[in-house]
């Protein structure tokens, strides 16, 4: 049995893991021709055909259309955006709840909060570390208007049954699908079957552009919504008889020429590398099912898994030594990428304080705020648990891995495993 690195051993791992790059030629070249074309931006905040955007813009919209299979593909400057003029779009009211995981990136529900609507928390399905249709329902109340599903580590959410829900309270669904394009549910892309769903594509997803985002809908109103929203909607609000003007509060979310010619060629390569994950994770769970405390990804009959993030579940008590310790003896063998817990985004100062817009604990503390909605912990206890002690993340986006890659990673955990007797006798000293 070798000796740990943590110990003084060799580590298994000697040259960093190739960082992640899905970056070529090709889009080197796409970009050097809008360059040098002179025309970075097409956009105009006034109602005419450039209010749309500039040929590259709008090729890239069209291919992401035809690719997640919907009516209307939207490009924003970041997700971020995206989810903003999606919250917007919907027609959300001040005041108005929305249902959002607390298992998620901070933006989710920052973006509900943008509009003056009050997030509501859900825990998540122990299982698939998505947004629970259980404590949806627990956390329903008359004040609720839509939901915010998030499509976390690469594979849907049940969507179905989340649809289901929404149509027996009259809510919207959003999907935020930042970490899952490429992968499915049932026979339609994931983040397609809500009311608006959406892509990131900032540097570390699968397919990015730097920064920037996709909006996808199959309803024409919510699609013409969200491209006023995303270029000074007010501006051009007088032009178009009989428009609702609610949230049309317009900003500038819009991709430039360069960004959107790196996404058309971008989204030639998304199913090969997503293919390149899958077998990533398959190599991985095939190999740790043979080690013990560790519970692999569960991914549900219909679904597939594009893996953003290789998520791990560990059975601290029987492995009778920390996630914390495990984590530093695997680091110790050159394995980086490895997070403790995820996310519980209602245990931010912003929520537990209550104090957002101003200093007075607006929106809360306001008229608009129907009621005391609770972030204590304890609310979302799986979510809570599995950030606290159980949760082990690999960050498989960030890295490049190919069958040695992926050899010595399993190295590196036979090793650490090998050594948990070792490890439970210094488990105080750490």
């Amino acid at each position: 049995m070798s000796k740990l690195a943590l110990f003084g051993g060799e580590k298994v791992i000697n040259v960093p893991l190739k960082r992640y790059n899905p970056i070529g030629e090709e889009e080197l070249l796409a970009a050097t021709e809008v360059i040098k074309s002179g025309n970075l931006s097409q956009f105009v905040g006034g109602w005419c055909d450039d209010f749309y955007g500039g040929p590259k813009v709008r090729e890239f919209e069209e291919n992401c259309a035809t690719y997640f299979g919907v009516k209307s593909a939207i490009s924003v400057n970041s997700w971020t955006s995206g989810l903003i003029a999606a919250v917007g779009a919907v027609g959300i009211e001040p005041g108005d709840e929305v249902i959002v995981p607390t298992w998620t990136m901070c933006a989710s529900a920052t973006a509900i909060l943008h509009w003056n609507a009050i997030p509501v928390f859900a825990d998540i399905n122990p299982e698939t570390f998505n947004i629970s249709e259980e404590s949806i329902l627990k956390s329903l109340s008359k004040y609720t208007k839509a939901i915010m599903a998030v499509d976390i580590f690469g594979q849907s959410c049940d969507i179905k049954a989340i649809m289901s829900i929404a149509k027996q309270h009259n809510l919207k669904v959003i999907t935020d699908t930042a970490q899952s394009p490429g992968s499915f549910c049932g026979p339609a892309k994931t983040g397609t079957l809500s009311d608006i769903g959406g892509y990131s594509l900032n540097y570390h997803k699968h397919i990015h552009t730097g920064e920037g985002g996709i909006l996808v809908t199959n309803n024409d109103d919510y699609s013409q919504r969200l491209q006023l929203i995303r270029n000074h909607a007010e501006a051009v609000a007088k032009d178009l008889p009989n428009v609702n003007l609610a949230n049309l509060v317009g900003y500038n979310f819009r991709m430039g020429e360069i960004e959107a010619a790196i996404g058309i060629e971008q989204l030639k390569k998304l199913d090969c590398l997503v293919l390149s994950r899958q077998h990533a994770a398959q190599v991985l769970t095939q190999f740790f099912r043979f080690l013990p405390g560790i519970t692999t990804p569960h991914v549900t009959k219909q679904n597939s898994h594009s893996f953003y993030v290789y998520p791990i579940l560990l059975d601290v008590v029987s492995l009778g030594v920390s996630r914390s310790l495990i984590k530093k003896a695997l680091q110790a063998e050159g394995l980086e990428g490895l997070t403790e817990g995820y996310a519980n985004v209602h245990l931010l100062p912003i929520y537990q304080r209550k104090i957002a817009f101003g200093s007075k604990g607006f929106p809360w503390n306001s008229d608009i705020c129907k009621r005391d909605v609770n972030y204590q912990k304890g609310i979302c206890p799986i979510a809570e648990s599995y950030h606290d002690k159980y949760f082990l993340g690999f960050e498989m986006c960030l890295y490049q891995l190919n069958d040695v890659d992926l050899k010595k990673v399993c190295l590196a955990f036979d090793k650490v495993w090998s050594n948990l007797s070792h490890l439970k006798q210094v488990s105080n000293d750490y």
